[in-house]
């Protein structure tokens, strides 16, 4: 990603040599602006995508101009290709006229435009004709001639403009399509910068975090059935089914972040908002695993996949609007850990304690609060005392968030441990005497989980954080063998 702030060019700056047509979307940009519009739209001013259908029914050009004065992504901070915006400054040096030819509304053309500092003229949609494929040809060629500009583009969508420049330069590494190019116009020069791979994908898709996903065993192991394989193969149902509808939820809410990702010191690598991931594969994506997920879950039941909608849409409001609101925000994402454990449940025809229940809800609110508290930390670094926040926060929180943290875990090892004087213990557990040891261990591994948060090595996810540093590898381990010695 490139902060481009080069001053504006002068109108009318040109030079006897062949103009030099750029394409915005996926050449200029390793992303596309209108995708982007339309997610910037969604969290500003959610209630006009009611209107986008109207829009549309006027025309994509009007549908455009309409979004880009609603909603506008902030051309500073959106991913350039690199190599493509040095060689556009060499020519531009050399007096080369640089023209920006775009299917884009003229509203953010200009902007991007006016920010670069690169072109003399730019050419885009208007609200009545939409400047693509043979329409934006027919402008070129009326402009400059046929075979009197060069043009730069990255797909097949560039073909009528390659087919009547007098060269092409190619923003793609598909030596399929620069063969199709090379048969109606020699290839200049080509910048093969490497689009999304399949690890980009899964890695887009939060693969590694999955490991929040296996809460769903958690009431099968509670329950000791023994090795009954229609329950543990329905929990397995219910892990993938879950892991897919996160997946989907972190693509959608990668989308909606993208501005406040890319000004941020650790998310602004996330794949989306570098552009190592195209807009368009995510807007795809996310609904196929959200379909997928919810097809998994009428499997099992009904009640399952009402859970998996009712967890998506639950995120899809926190991504939304929520997340903003202390505290509320904290709630919501404890709550979205306990729907594991109660799709679990429901997966393997389990009753859910009311005992398991609270406990999650106590263990995981406090986990969710070490998440925030770890943001405002890295904020503090970044921005200092004075500019200091995270979502809803302030500095000024920071101490409520240790005091509410460390007692909602507090008080999460005080259920584990009133629970050891229960009827079901009794009766289900032999060695109901380790329940101490259990309780002395998650102890333990809350004050050290906020050790390391206010240390400042927690990071951004407690969970992951959890699963990778060894000393609460360890301790996750220990309370594994202990609780399954207590059968």
């Amino acid at each position: 990603m490139v902060l481009l702030t080069s001053p504006t060019a002068a109108p009318g700056v040109a030079s006897d040599a062949i103009p030099l047509v750029v394409d915005l979307d996926g050449t200029l940009l390793r992303t596309d602006s209108l995708i982007e519009s339309l997610f910037v739209l969604a969290r500003a001013k959610p209630g006009l995508l009611f209107a986008l259908p109207l829009w549309l029914m006027r025309g994509r050009a009007f549908f455009k101009q309409r979004l880009s004065a609603a909603a506008i992504p902030d051309v500073h901070t959106m991913p350039y290709r690199t190599q493509l915006v040095a060689f556009l400054r060499e020519q531009k040096a050399h007096g080369r006229y640089l023209v920006l030819a775009t299917g884009a509304d003229d509203r953010v053309a200009q902007e991007i435009a006016r920010v670069t500092g690169l072109f003399d003229l730019v050419m885009a949609s208007d609200g009545i004709t939409n400047l693509v494929g043979e329409c934006k040809r027919d402008r070129l060629v009326a402009r400059f001639g046929l075979r009197r500009f060069d043009y730069v583009g990255n797909g097949r969508r560039d073909l009528p403009m390659w087919s009547a420049a007098r060269n092409a330069l190619v923003v793609s590494h598909s030596r399929r399509l620069q063969k199709v190019i090379a048969e109606t116009t020699p290839v200049e020069q080509i910048f093969a910068e490497r689009g999304a791979g399949w690890l980009d994908l899964l890695h887009a898709m939060r693969v590694h975090h999955w490991v929040k996903n296996l809460l769903v065993f958690l009431p099968l192991a509670a329950a000791h059935p023994g090795l009954q394989w229609s329950p543990i193969g329905r929990s397995l149902i219910a892990f993938a089914a879950f892991s897919l509808c996160a997946s989907s939820v972190y693509l959608l809410n990668d989308l909606l972040d993208l501005p406040t990702d890319r000004i941020h010191p650790n998310n602004k690598s996330r794949k989306l908002a570098s552009g190592q991931m195209a807009p368009l594969q995510a807007l795809v994506l996310w609904p196929l695993l959200l379909v997928a997920a919810l097809l998994l879950g009428v499997y099992l039941s009904v009640w399952c996949m009402a859970v998996l909608a009712a967890y998506f849409l639950v995120m899809l409001g926190y991504s939304l609007r929520l997340k903003d609101i202390p505290l509320l925000d904290v709630s919501l994402l404890a709550g979205g850990y306990a729907m594991r454990v109660v799709l679990g449940a429901l997966a393997a025809s389990i009753a859910l304690s009311v005992w398991l229940a609270v406990f999650c809800l106590l263990l995981f609110f406090s986990f969710a609060l070490i998440k925030r508290y770890a943001e405002l930390l890295l904020s503090e670094s970044v921005s200092g005392v004075a500019g200091a926040h995270a979502r809803g926060y302030l500095l000024s929180d920071k101490m409520i968030l240790v005091a509410q943290g460390i007692a909602s875990g507090y008080l999460a090892v005080l259920v584990l441990a009133l629970y050891m004087n229960t009827e079901i213990i009794h009766r289900f557990y032999a060695r109901r005497d380790l329940f101490g040891v259990l309780c002395v261990l998650l102890f333990y591994w809350i004050n050290y989980m906020w050790l390391m948060a206010s240390r400042g090595r927690v990071g951004h996810d407690p969970v992951v954080f959890a699963f990778k540093d060894r000393v609460s590898r360890w301790l996750v381990a220990s309370m594994g063998l202990v609780a399954a010695a207590t059968v």
